[in-house]
């Protein structure tokens, strides 16, 4: 029986499920090392379960980097999760659909969308909208700037971001997220 199954054939939860939750609450508290115990404890298994969803190492890898970046943005929630290896479990195979759907969507995307793109002719509208995208975009910090730039822009991984501008990967996934955040703030958008 793996060591995060579950309940033990005696009906106690095992320790690990006890040190999940302790952690959460941690975690819930501002204690963001948390963060790391809770890789150690069930990164494996989560990359298990990625890659089995998404068939790639490198997309299994992505899954389990975002679960890691969604569970630190909810973390004021944690403290009363009741079964938080069931939570990360569902949080892993929510981000491997995700990942299937955006590879489904980039497969549906028309090549004369993307050849368009690259010989720059657009439309006066397009060049409009590029234009006031542009500007937003030197309204925001230099860092998510470039994050978002390689994220968005040239298809980079937040792994591949992270590479490209000497950061940690959760670091450069938060870059992202904050720029994103604001570029829907200067647009008026509400979430």
């Amino acid at each position: 029986m793996s060591e995060l199954a579950g309940k033990s054939r005696s009906g106690r939860e095992p320790v690990e499920t006890t040190l999940l939750r302790g952690l959460f609450t941690d975690l819930a508290s501002g204690k963001i090392a948390a963060l790391g115990s809770i890789y150690d404890a069930c990164g494996d298994m989560l990359y298990g379960l990625a890659l089995w969803r998404t068939g790639s190492a490198s997309e299994a890898a992505d899954v389990v980097q975002e679960v890691f970046v969604r569970l630190a943005d909810a973390h004021r929630r944690l403290a009363h999760v009741g079964n938080p290896l069931a939570y990360l479990r569902r949080m892993t195979h929510r981000a491997a659909v995700d990942v299937h759907r955006r590879r489904r969507r980039r497969r549906e995307d028309p090549i004369e969308a993307c050849a368009l793109l690259e010989t720059g002719e657009m439309s006066p509208e397009r060049q409009a909208e590029a234009t006031r995208l542009s500007k937003l975009l030197e309204q925001l910090h230099p860092a998510q700037r470039e994050a978002i730039y390689l994220r968005h822009f040239c298809g980079c991984s937040h792994a591949e971001v992270a590479r490209a501008t000497g950061v940690p990967t959760f670091t450069a996934a938060s870059r992202c997220r904050l720029g994103l955040k604001r570029l829907r703030a200067l647009l008026g958008v509400t979430e």
